[in-house]
């Protein structure tokens, strides 16, 4: 049974019905076969209980900030003074491109970079491959850098502290952008024509001058995330907090209007509106498993592997990697961390360093082919060329991810220091 519904699931994407779509037939499907009950009448409570959880109204505000911050044009400023800081590394803009990833990340949850970044590719002579690669990795950060929508869907589903989550993803999340930056480096030591026929110059003048423009992101930063851990605000609160902050900086640039403002409600609708549909139907396809006993047949197959601790955690590694190459990220962690969450705190792992485990795992999914959602987005947005490009490029910063998953196995304190420091 188990097998059948993986492949069926498998097969409703390869159909390109949309991933909620096919969670939502997937559970009515299971429940017409399976169920002694019209499990379907059920679903409308489903959809208010997973949708009145108070923790969930932060998703929206989040990407609501994100929007303010791309509308206003303050993330466009603020990669137009990271460049002045990095380009003269080799490498250049991509260095920007990852430090523009990293920063934006810290205030809104999400990254930004390629649509600002991807005309000056061929403008200086870049190596298209490696640049590519750059923004696309570099849009992986915004879900392990706080403040992260996925650490607070993980955190739903674990009843995990969403200020312990954010903490352990400073080191790991520094750690990743500066091994990013180091891929970079050295390939273009190694293939000088890599990082482009021109520099971009700048006075010692200018580059001091542009500091102004990294005040707001940071500002931004720590009013939410500072917040959060001060213990004054919740991260729902903490989301409030940044969009009047968002706001207030949109009308200090001068660009707050009604037409930007309606751009990025309905942005910020669309965006809420899919995030949403997937939690209603992954909760719904879980609801269904559980009584139709298939949760608990998973769970017990997991534990009668009589695997142990390590070689089960290389087992979850592997399953998510596999999985992640067929299954859109939020969808993925939804349908799975509530079956494997309780079995690896049975074998004694700690769920906040399991929860950057799992993180760092759906960021390399990212951009893993056949359906890196970011290999697409990237691809999307050049109009041009292959997608095996983008694939290529990406490859290097996929090694980065599995050497911080190796790191964080081998030393578990990466993450939990900054959590056992503040508890």
């Amino acid at each position: 049974m188990i097998s059948t519904a993986l492949l069926t699931l498998l097969a409703l994407m390869a159909l390109a019905i949309p991933v909620a779509a096919s969670m939502g037939v997937l559970g009515l499907m299971l429940g017409q076969f399976f169920a002694f009950l019209p499990v379907s009448r059920a679903a409308g409570e489903i959809a208010w209980t997973s949708s009145n959880e108070f923790l969930l109204v932060s998703l929206p505000l989040f990407i609501l900030l994100g929007e303010l911050l791309l509308r206003s044009g303050l993330a466009e400023r603020m990669y137009g003074a990271l460049a002045k800081w990095l380009s003269w590394l080799p490498g250049g803009l991509m260095h920007s491109n990852i430090a523009a990833c990293a920063l934006f990340a810290a205030t809104s949850g999400s990254s930004v970079a390629t649509a600002v970044a991807l005309p000056q590719a061929r403008r200086f002579g870049y190596n298209e491959r490696l640049f590519l690669g750059t923004l696309a990795a570099g849009g992986t950060l915004g879900i392990l850098i706080p403040p992260s929508i996925n650490m607070i869907v993980y955190a739903v589903l674990t009843n995990t502290s969403v200020p312990k989550l954010y903490l352990a993803g400073i080191v790991p999340g520094t750690l990743l952008a500066l091994s990013f930056m180091v891929i970079v480096l050295v390939a273009c030591l190694l293939r000088p024509s890599w990082g482009g026929n021109q520099r971009l110059v700048s006075s010692l003048r200018d580059c001091i001058a542009s500091l102004v423009h990294l005040v707001p992101p940071l500002g931004v930063f720590l009013v939410v995330v500072g917040s959060i851990y001060a213990g004054i605000a919740t991260a729902t609160e903490a989301a409030s907090l940044g969009v009047m902050m968002g706001l207030a900086l949109a009308a200090w640039t001068h660009t707050l209007s009604l037409a930007m403002l309606r751009d990025a409600l309905l942005g910020t609708m669309k965006s809420t509106g899919m995030i949403m549909l997937i939690v209603v139907a992954a909760y719904f396809l879980n609801f269904v498993m559980s009584s139709i006993g298939l949760t608990t047949k998973l769970t017990d197959a997991i534990q009668n592997l009589g695997l142990g601790k390590w070689h089960m955690l290389f087992a979850v590694v592997v399953f998510y990697v596999v999985l992640g190459c067929f299954m859109e990220t939020l969808s993925m962690m939804i349908t799975t961390v509530p079956v494997i969450a309780p079995v690896m705190q049975a074998l004694g792992f700690d769920m906040v360093w399991f929860g950057i485990v799992v993180i760092v795992l759906v960021e390399t999914a990212l951009i893993t082919p056949p359906v890196g959602l970011n290999l697409f987005v990237v691809h999307n947005l050049r109009r041009s060329g292959s997608l095996n490009d983008v694939i290529i490029g990406a490859l290097p910063f996929v090694a980065a991810l599995f050497t911080l998953l190796a790191l964080l196995a081998f030393f578990p304190g990466l993450a939990l220091w900054l959590p056992q420091l503040f508890s």
